[in-house]
């Protein structure tokens, strides 16, 4: 047998085997007590907006893609979703104090002005979670909204 074809049979095979490695699923059961919807106002077209756009990284239920069970993909994803919950928990958002409550929704309202959120290389496979200017201006307005009456009642 040929040496290229030694190589091609041998990545061949770790792609193969690695396809038995999956990363772990982010899946809840249902909507948690603690989640941003049970625990501020949040109205309905916003929350709409936020499970479509927001809850795939930011929470604990990802609706993921049939690529996602395709490795690397698939660690990719959990690397992305890993990053977005420590940054912020849309499942844990009653589990914030107050200040980091007002910070977070300050985060959300200023990553949509500036534009890095969603991320585009989301939005890419993700049609559906592009940002519209009312979309984009809802949420701003949601967040700067709540975040001003969280300061008010402290």
């Amino acid at each position: 047998m040929k040496l290229r074809n030694k190589i091609l049979l041998s990545i061949l095979a770790v792609v193969v085997v690695i396809q038995f490695i999956q990363p772990s699923r982010n899946k809840s059961m249902g909507t948690l007590s603690t989640d941003v919807t049970e625990t501020i106002k949040v109205p309905e077209n916003a929350e709409k907006v936020l499970r479509t756009a927001c809850y795939d990284c930011h929470s604990d239920n990802t609706n993921y893609p049939w690529y996602s069970r395709i490795q690397p993909f698939g660690w990719l994803l959990a690397r992305h979703i890993k990053k977005g919950k420590s940054d912020l928990n849309f499942s844990e958002f009653g589990t914030y104090s107050v200040r980091q409550q007002t910070s977070k929704l300050n985060g959300i309202a200023n990553s949509i002005k500036d534009e890095t959120m969603p991320l585009t290389s989301y939005t890419m496979m993700h049609s559906n979670a592009r940002l519209s200017k009312e979309d984009k201006l809802l949420l701003i307005n949601w967040a700067t909204r709540i975040k001003d009456s969280l300061k008010l009642n402290n």
